[in-house]
């Protein structure tokens, strides 16, 4: 205890030495935690978790603690984490299988970077009596658009579609960031859908197997390949790792629209992982179960730029895939056979939780997530 007769310059000095003793023993936390023997979950057949072992087995930056992964799923393992029943805004799809898939996907192709990075204004719309916000806006801004019979599902719409009409149909509190990138994606990706599948997302699905891999045939399999905006991978020390981030994620959201009417299935939703966005990571980070280096920690409290693809936000990334699927499968072991759960639904529980935190995420200018 500090004497109440010391002076505030003894204070502030003494405070100053809690803090630097502090930094240096949280620096040498994360050294030594380093040597620490890294698990494995026993998951198989997912291509983006099998990508990651160079990511995770060589990470300078980000680490994953297995112990805390444990201590995490000992009370989490308790919680209800339902299988999401997503509903589109404001009735959009009304339920129908196929407007579901088209505003879904094509939702998904810009679902992306709601940030203005230059001073973390969040983009935001006032629609139907509600306010919206991040994702929930852009789908607002669409069913606006539908709304006044502007055909933003259509293909043929989306690969001409000018800036100002884009610009008119996301019309918020700030300009949507990164338009000009996301006009480039509509532009590329409307003229597959024209080309090749009617103009229609939900063609595209019904020419795939039921499956999110099948040895090239599977439904993320294909939309890494024919539609490059999707193609999320990023290179580590030599190596490909992928995260496929959107893909995932826009299929997870079809499923829990339409798995209750049994309109839409997959085969193989256990191969499917979390999905590394902003969010997620900070959970993590918050919980324990995954640390930076102070070097990392200075640079996002500080809200310096992680550029795309660095070392630093790859690590970022794969561990927030792999502390997720360590924790999904330590969750399920204390779990019955009835209630056994699948990733995303560890995602949905961080992401719901912490998705209006203060606390700082990386800033990364990216299309990808």
């Amino acid at each position: 205890m500090i004497s109440q007769s010391i002076g505030r310059r003894e204070f502030v000095k003494a405070a100053g030495s809690f803090g630097v003793l502090a930094a240096t023993m949280k620096e040498n936390l994360f050294a030594n935690s380093l040597a620490a023997p890294v698990p494995w979950p026993k998951l198989v057949g997912s291509p983006v978790l099998d990508s990651l072992h160079p990511v995770i087995d060589h990470s300078r930056d980000v680490r994953t603690h297995f112990k805390k992964v444990q201590e995490v799923a000992a009370w989490m393992a308790y919680e209800e984490l339902p299988e999401p029943d997503y509903a589109l805004p404001l009735g959009a799809g009304d339920g129908k299988r196929d407007e579901t898939i088209d505003f879904i996907l094509t939702a998904d192709l810009i679902d992306t970077a709601f940030t203005d990075f230059s001073n973390q204004q969040k983009f935001q719309v006032d629609f139907a009596g509600r306010h919206w916000s991040d994702s929930d806006a852009l789908f607002a801004c669409m069913k606006r658009a539908l709304d006044s019979g502007i055909p933003v599902l259509d293909g043929k719409f989306l690969a001409q579609a000018t800036k100002p009409e884009l610009q008119k149909i996301f019309a918020g509190n700030i300009e949507m960031p990164m338009l000009d990138e996301k006009m480039e994606v509509l532009h590329q990706s409307g003229k597959v859908l024209v080309d090749r599948y009617g103009g229609r997302f939900h063609n595209f699905v019904d020419s795939c197997s039921p499956r999110l891999y099948d040895n090239g045939k599977g439904l993320v399999d294909r939309m890494v390949t024919e539609f490059p905006r999707f193609n999320d991978v990023s290179e580590y020390d030599g190596h490909t790792i992928k995260l496929f981030k959107l893909p995932q994620l826009g299929l997870w959201l079809v499923y829990s629209s339409l798995r209750r009417s049994g309109q839409f299935r997959i085969d193989d939703l256990d191969k499917m992982t979390a999905f590394a966005d902003y969010i997620v990571p900070v959970a993590l980070r918050l919980m324990g179960i995954t640390s930076y280096s102070p070097d990392l920690e200075h640079a996002i409290n500080s809200h310096q730029m992680i550029p795309r693809d660095s070392r630093q936000e790859i690590e970022i990334r794969a561990h927030c895939v792999y502390a997720t699927a360590l924790l999904s499968e330590e969750v399920n072991k204390l779990r019955p056979k009835d209630m056994q759960i699948v990733i995303p639904q560890i995602d949905a529980r961080l992401w719901t939780h912490y998705h209006t935190t203060w606390w700082p995420h990386h800033l990364t200018k990216t299309i990808m997530y």
